[in-house]
């Protein structure tokens, strides 16, 4: 087996295409509605929904244009040759942003991707468990659920999530959780594997979980962590993996870091790299014990050098998303903007609409904050309500934040990004009016 980062010829490797030369001579435009010329928005459309899909600066996609045409000038070159550079660079620099080494850390198409990828490399007995919460995203709670109906058939726990509320209630009630867990008989505590997904930053709600201590109560019990952060990388600041110790952590880039759509990170430390013998599909360099010439599993990194033909430059992206956020001043100033627009647009949205806000002080709000929708909580969710929720909002007004149902009231869930002001969050309260108001009629 060979270790490509040794192996590569640099010399036939050009430097990353990055960040635009002409650009950069600029000073940034101004956080708030100037930044819009650097993003592909349709002029009218107020965006509060960033969380979900990302959206790609122009400079960044500038960037992905110019590697792509590298690409189709010579496919062969390109992916034979020059591909291996970018890639160890883009680990490289997305790594220590998250406080990881170069070599705990791979590109994978999107957080559920590395979280399958994970949780089918578990070695399942009877009677193992794997926790989950009742705020677990939905396809990564239905990936669970379908390992616990095949063989061995992984038990399924439960952790009741409900907001508001707080991060030291979390803490006490996620510690009583694992007790119970561990300490459950039926002979086989001493074999019984337990894996717990947490959530760095919930999904819906958008709120933030005191995930490292979460990790930490796991790891004091035996539990394996698989952590999903698919909002964190960009969002949450000062990550550092190294102290924080999960055992699994996954954060997609194409959201809140600016890359290209799809991208995340896959970080196992090298303690657990033994647990990934395949990625999703199986690479063409996997070794098997059944080969001839076997001489041990592959090498971690390389498995994921190349996991069949797919376009790498979202994976690449991340260099000059990267780049692009250093331009404008850095991981610090940008969640600076970001955080207190959302703190101050969620309760100016409140006021409009005569609700609340989830977290009236702020503790478990980053950059998404959940507001109180004018819907009365006798009217459940629904296909129907939420297509006309999102045909109101995206077809007649043009706006969008997430709704969403939780805990007996309708929510909606603002991600704030730079190009955010506050008067969005009066656009955004027209529109739900509108559209809260033809749900409860629906309803009637």
């Amino acid at each position: 087996m060979t270790d490509m980062k040794t192996s590569m010829p640099s010399e036939s490797a050009p430097s990353t295409l990055t960040f635009n030369v002409e650009l950069d001579k600029q000073a940034p435009p101004l956080f708030g509605h100037a930044m819009h010329k650097l993003f592909g928005f349709d002029p009218s459309y107020v965006n509060l929904n960033h969380g979900s899909y990302g959206s790609l600066p122009i400079p960044v996609r500038v960037a992905c244009d110019k590697l792509s045409t590298r690409i189709e000038a010579n496919p062969d070159k390109f992916m034979r040759i020059e591909y291996f550079h970018h890639w160890i660079e883009a680990r490289t620099r997305v790594a220590k942003l998250v406080g990881a080494d170069t070599d705990e850390c791979v590109l994978v198409n999107n957080t559920l991707h590395g979280i399958s990828t994970i949780l089918h490399n578990f070695e399942w007995h009877e009677g193992d468990i794997i926790i989950e919460t009742t705020t677990t995203y939905n396809a990564v709670s239905r990936a669970i659920k379908y390992l616990g109906d095949i063989p061995p058939y992984p038990q399924v726990s439960t952790f009741n999530l409900q907001f508001p509320t707080t991060h030291a209630d979390i803490l006490e009630n996620w510690r009583e959780h694992i007790r119970r867990v561990t300490s459950e008989t039926g002979g086989l505590q001493q074999t019984r594997k337990v894996v717990a997904v947490v959530d760095a930053i919930a999904a819906n709600p958008g709120v933030r979980l005191p995930w490292k201590e979460m990790v930490a109560i796991c790891r004091d019990a035996g539990v394996w962590t698989v952590v999903d952060a698919a909002h964190s990388i960009g969002q949450e600041v000062d990550i550092n993996l190294s102290e924080a110790k999960p055992d699994f952590w996954v954060s997609t880039c194409h959201k809140w870091l600016f890359a290209k759509r799809s991208c995340a990170v896959l970080y196992v430390p090298k303690r657990n790299q033994h647990v990934i013998k395949s990625c999703i599909p199986t690479p063409r360099n996997y070794c098997s014990p059944r080969d001839k010439d076997y001489n041990g599993p592959q090498i971690f990194v390389n498995l994921f050098e190349r996991t069949g033909t797919i376009d790498y430059a979202p994976f690449l992206s991340v260099n000059a998303a990267l780049d692009f956020r250093q331009w404008l001043g850095g991981e610090h100033k940008i969640n600076e903007y970001t955080h207190n627009l959302a703190i101050a647009g969620g309760k100016y949205l409140a006021s409009l609409l005569g609700t609340s806000v989830m977290d009236p002080d702020g503790d478990l709000t980053l950059n998404m904050v959940n507001v109180e929708l004018p819907i009365p909580g006798d009217i459940k969710y629904s296909n129907e309500i939420n297509t006309l929720l999102i045909n109101t909002l995206l077809t007649e007004w043009n706006v969008y934040a997430v709704h969403y149902y939780h805990n007996g009231k309708w929510w909606t869930r603002c991600s704030v990004q730079i190009w955010n002001e506050i008067s969005d969050f009066g656009v955004l309260a027209n529109a739900l009016k509108d559209a809260c108001q033809k749900v409860v009629k629906f309803a009637k």
